[in-house]
């Protein structure tokens, strides 16, 4: 993967995918573009850098933890719907108030984050969240009626693309005034330009992955090491040497389900 190094996004890279075929052994960086603070002042972290942290560290995980015997089938060589998945559930932890008191401190106090500001920060997770995942699904299933369609049945002016647009939502059940899609067909990069043509649903499909997998831990005890090393070893170091939903399925002893991705949105 190649970045400019100035664009302000943060990213995982593997330099040395772990395989057993010709013994190699990870080696993988993690990217954060960040701030740079005053001489002799600490690097301090917003709360999106904090929380880009822990996501791009779960993603690290993904391809320390493997453990296949081909390159090809290494870490994050997952299908795209998949590979954000790791990383969503190690971006929960940044959330979680046991792990908070680790690491909010006061810089130059060393006290922790006040417990009612915890309290504030869960409750604020859920504000909003019915616009922001009618927003996005509108754009996902976007995506889909653009990609489903035969190459005789795509618009050939720019005349049509707004009607065809506004048929889709509307066929879709999302045509919203109020809650317009993310991003318009003319300027969705994402699926045009951007890698991710009728595969922009992989983001909620991954939190819903996620949600479930965080509720695993809940119902098995909570972070123990137990609990780690089962997702370690059942579906981190899997990576693609199997179908990964058989992966989560070994973990979860079931298919993924809605509800815990409901509950987190407030939307139940």
């Amino acid at each position: 993967m190649v970045v400019n190094p100035k664009q302000a996004v943060a990213w995982m890279n593997s330099l040395v995918v772990q395989n057993e075929l010709l013994g190699q052994r990870p080696v993988v960086t993690n990217n954060l573009n960040i701030v740079k603070p005053p001489a002799g002042e600490p690097t301090l972290l917003v709360w999106d850098e904090v929380t880009t942290l822990f996501h791009e560290f779960g993603h690290a995980l993904h391809g320390l933890l493997s453990d296949v015997r081909y390159p090809s089938q290494s870490g994050t060589s997952v299908p795209r719907d998949f590979v954000e998945y790791p990383s969503q559930v190690n971006e929960m932890w940044s959330w979680e108030p046991e792990i908070l008191r680790s690491f909010a401190v006061h810089h130059a106090t060393g006290e922790p984050m006040p417990a009612e500001w915890v309290d504030t920060m869960l409750a604020s997770r859920v504000w909003g969240e019915g616009f922001a995942t009618t927003e996005y699904l509108a754009a996902a299933l976007l995506d889909q009626a653009w990609h489903q369609l035969a190459p005789s049945d795509v618009p050939t002016s720019v005349e049509d693309v707004l009607p065809f647009e506004a048929a889709a939502l509307a066929a879709a059940g999302v045509d919203f005034e109020s809650v317009p899609p993310r991003y318009r067909t003319t300027y969705f990069n994402h699926i045009f330009g951007g890698g991710y043509s009728a595969g922009y649903y992989s983001y909620i499909w991954s939190e819903v992955l996620d949600a479930d997998t965080v509720e695993w831990y809940a119902e098995n005890g909570g972070l123990t090491r137990a609990n780690g090393d089962a997702f370690r070893h059942r579906l981190l170091a899997r990576g693609g040497s199997q179908d990964p939903l058989a992966s989560f399925e070994d973990l979860r002893g079931r298919p993924a389900e809605i509800g815990p991705l409901l509950e987190r949105r407030g939307l139940v």
